[in-house]
């Protein structure tokens, strides 16, 4: 019996031992084998590895001040403890990430808070009001859904929040939940980068002006060195040629990525060969253009104006490169409104709105990360394009499309303001969503391949090239998408995809800066904006209409299930001792 018992306490000695150099072996193993387990289904605490790369060539620190921090809605707690979880996740992979959350309403003094919301709005940042119900009614609360990155002298702002028409709180929270990876090192990428990459808005040609495009030029010189470039048919203006040690040319693209934005006049043959020759060698293009000329300040002095078609000599160009632009106006039900001037009362203005189906509202095409989660987009006077099947190479992924509920006016077209007092009828939209942009990429063949004389293109000084290297544009059958309105009456430049009238936000600035950082950065940082995270939702009515059922299910049965554990264990034990 002794040996019995000696030999039980010697394995319960070498089964300790084992437990503990099994213990110790795991821990050493893990101080030098760096690992981590997402159990979820949609891996969302994954990094993706443009995200850990950025992070892991940081090379100073990157501090994160969060305002979110207080007494807030549940939504907004989800959403403090998302942030927090991801800029953990982020230290996993860099030593130099540091941050801290503060409340900016914390202080009793209503100046001194005050004093602080004017700071933070002077930094870039922008609050929320919010109404909360309390047991003596409702009550207003701002807050601060905002983070403010530092980066040795430069501060960059952030914003949590993703606005999105027509979504639920809830749809809003979580697209903002899923955005903050892609937000975050979008940003530390922005503001570690030492040499900015170039970008040319192209004019010449009766593009837009710099007033036109002013907000969104503003937006992008943040992180790219923007210029306006005449090419004036010179071959230099795009592109420049450098001689080697052994006499030979080679050709590289100036700017990263050229922007077309509207142009009212053709192109001469020699600049559509330079603008293809850029494209040739790596540039990259984001086409705004419109096919029909028809404007809004036609109207301004009579009733109705006519759609023409507007000649720009690039058809054939983008009908090469893989699209075609149709010679069409498009009306939608699913539209903006326009404010109309109906009378005056008591010195008063009297302002009324209507539906002007003239500016659809756009709808993402696809899950492609341009125009993932972003919001509906204000279009003026589009026209539908199409893929062709000139460029067999090329992929031609969809963009934005107009709803369901749409109608098509071949050009001419007569436009027409008593449009706004007919009875709408969504019967006369029995057109599906048209295609109006797309994203191209592959290799392009050159619009004058096999059309030049020997002369050009055998001359080194030229360099004349076929075909493209990889390559990707962006074509958008609107010119106006990125044009910013002017505040009446002071005249000053607005917040792109602002509208005065009916103090709407739209998603066209989302959408230029998304399609700039697609064609200047790749795939690679964008893509992180087409992961989805589930949104678990309860079903309110199911919740509503059963609630007693739910509360004995979560209430009583678990007593019960403890209850009968418990008599059985006591019955069994009972059992076991007596015999």
């Amino acid at each position: 019996m002794d040996s019995k018992r000696k030999n039980v306490k010697r394995n319960d000695i070498i089964s300790i031992l084992v437990l503990l150099v099994l213990i110790i072996v795991v821990n050493v193993i893990s101080s030098v084998v760096y690992t981590r387990f997402d159990l979820t289904s949609e891996k969302r605490y994954t990094l993706s590895e443009t995200s850990k790369d950025i992070l892991r060539n940081l090379d100073d620190y990157v501090y994160f001040r969060v305002y979110l921090e207080g007494d807030f809605p549940a939504g907004f707690k989800k959403l403090r403890k998302e942030t927090k979880e991801m800029l953990d996740e982020f230290r996993a992979y860099s030593k130099f990430i540091d941050y801290e959350f503060i409340n900016p309403s914390e202080s009793n003094d209503a100046a001194e808070r005050s004093e602080t919301y004017k700071l933070l709005y002077q930094s870039g940042l922008n609050p929320t009001e919010l109404s909360i119900q309390t047991k003596d009614g409702s009550q207003q609360i701002v807050i601060w859904p905002c983070v403010l990155l530092s980066y040795r002298e430069k501060e960059m702002p952030i914003d949590l929040l993703d606005t999105q028409l027509g979504k639920s709180s809830e749809a809003v929270l979580n697209n903002s939940i899923q955005n903050l990876e892609y937000k975050f090192i979008s940003a530390i990428k922005d503001i570690s980068t030492q040499n900015k990459p170039s970008i040319a808005f192209i004019e010449g040609h009766g593009e837009l002006n710099e007033d036109e495009v002013f907000d969104i030029t503003r937006t992008l010189s943040k992180k790219y060195s923007v210029k306006r470039v005449t090419i004036d048919e010179q071959i230099s203006a795009l592109t420049r040629r450098t001689k080697k040690a052994d006499s030979t040319t080679v050709v590289e693209p100036i700017y990263d990525a050229i922007v077309i934005a509207k142009p009212a006049r053709p192109f001469s043959e020699k600049d559509k060969f330079i603008i293809d020759q850029y494209v040739m060698y790596g540039g990259k293009v984001l086409w705004l253009i419109d096919p029909i000329s028809a404007t809004m300040d036609s109207l301004m002095n009579s009733e109705s104006t006519m759609g023409t078609v507007l000649d720009l000599n690039l058809d054939d160009q983008l009908f090469k490169y893989g699209v075609k632009l149709n010679k069409n106006l498009l009306l939608d039900y699913n539209c903006a409104a326009i404010a109309l001037r109906t009378g005056q009362m008591g010195g008063q203005a009297q302002i009324e709105y209507y539906r002007w189906y003239y500016f659809p509202l756009l709808n993402a095409a696809s899950k492609n990360p341009i125009v993932n989660n972003i919001n509906l987009l204000k279009a003026d006077f589009i026209s539908s394009m199409e893929a062709t099947t000139s460029s067999p190479g090329i992929q031609k992924i969809p963009l934005l499309r107009t709803s369901d509920y749409t109608k098509i006016s071949g050009a001419p077209v007569f436009i027409t303001l008593s449009i706004l007092k007919q009875p709408a009828d969504q019967r006369m939209f029995s057109q599906k969503g048209q295609m109006v942009a797309y994203l191209l990429k592959g290799r392009f063949e050159s619009l004058y391949a096999n059309r030049m004389a020997s002369a050009i293109v055998e001359s080194e000084e030229i360099g004349f090239k076929e075909e493209s290297e990889p390559t990707s544009m962006i074509v958008v059958a609107d010119g106006d998408i990125i044009r910013n309105q002017f505040h009446i009456p002071q005249g000053y430049p607005l917040p792109l995809g602002f509208d005065q009238y009916t103090q709407v936000t739209y998603g066209n600035k989302d959408f230029i800066e998304n399609a700039i950082s697609y064609l200047v950065d790749g795939e690679g940082l964008i893509s992180i904006r087409s992961r989805e995270l589930k949104i678990r939702l309860l079903d309110m009515n199911k919740v509503n209409n059963n609630a007693m059922l739910w509360q004995i299910l979560n209430v009583v049965v678990p007593s019960v299930i403890v209850i009968i554990f418990g008599l059985v264990f006591a019955f069994v034990r009972k059992r076991k001792y007596t015999k």
